[in-house]
């Protein structure tokens, strides 16, 4: 994703290593860290602060009013108190919001859609993540409506998401759904492995996972929420003042179903769940 950021940047003549360099911090999970980092890059004077998902973003806000912020956060902005307005945000804060965690409902209709005999589900999530209970709570309402049981699996570190796929059996779980988290993201290799490992029919937030093996996804296109990132840091650099950068909100979902992994986990894509597909990866 950073190469997607980069490039953003570059789109506007920030080119990294000539006229502008990146101090990376990265919490990997451990979003009780994040305030730490955040002050070490207030206090080396950074020109911005680039934000990668909510807890990020919400650290940033508290550690300063001066420097400019440019968050990519799929929370709903106003709601998760970032901006107080979408079309002209005030003080020094704006971003990127591909709203990741409002498609939660949509998500599970849709594996619903694939396998419709399940009446267990489970849903995957960080729950140290501020995202996790509004997402948790649509996913319940929505299988409530579906008549199913949403079980909820931790997964804040390795050891989790093991552990919680290895409770699958016993829990009668029969699919998963993934939810939006920046830690889960980093864990893409290791849930697909584990969802291909336990046969367990997985939705995912993102089409990077499916790329990688996963069954399907339904969101936005996170490279290019990440370029979009990189433009206005570079917006930024040159002297555009962050209230002068509307809240980009990204109107461009997209719907990846793998055929090769649903293949392999014995399952028929139905007809009518294929024509809904923007890509299906063979």
């Amino acid at each position: 994703m950073m190469n997607a950021f980069r490039k953003g940047l570059s789109v506007v003549g920030m080119i990294e290593g000539q006229n502008v360099a990146i101090e990376d911090r990265a919490a990997d999970g451990h979003y009780d860290r994040l305030p730490a980092l955040v002050t070490e890059l207030v206090e080396h004077r950074v020109a911005v602060i680039a934000a990668n998902f909510l807890p990020a973003a919400l650290a940033a806000k508290a550690a300063t009013q001066t420097i400019p912020i440019v968050f990519l956060s799929g929370s709903d902005p106003i709601g998760a108190g970032l901006v107080s307005s979408i079309n002209r945000p005030t003080g020094n804060v704006t971003g990127i919001a591909p709203m990741f965690t409002l498609l939660s409902t949509k998500n599970l209709e849709l594996l619903h859609e694939l396998v419709p005999n399940f009446t267990v589900i489970g849903a995957l999530a960080n729950l140290n993540n501020p995202n996790a209970e509004h997402q948790l709570r649509d996913l319940q309402a929505a299988a409530r409506i579906l008549g199913q049981e949403l079980v909820v699996l931790a997964g804040s570190n390795e050891r989790e998401i093991d552990s919680s796929f290895a409770t699958m059996a016993q829990r009668q779980i029969g699919a998963l759904v993934v939810t939006a988290d920046g830690f889960l993201i980093s864990r893409q290799d290791q849930i697909v492995a584990l969802a291909a490992r336990y046969a367990v029919p997985t939705m995912y937030p993102l089409s990077q996972y499916v790329a990688g093996g996963g069954l399907m996804s339904y969101g936005a296109n996170l490279p290019d929420a990440f370029l979009q990132t990189g433009i206005y840091v570079g917006r930024i650099l040159k002297g555009t003042k962050p209230a002068d950068l509307p809240v980009l909100q990204p109107t461009k979902v997209e719907f990846v179903i793998n055929l090769k992994t649903a293949k392999a986990l014995g399952l028929d894509v139905p007809p009518k769940l294929l024509a809904l597909a923007d890509e299906a990866i063979e």
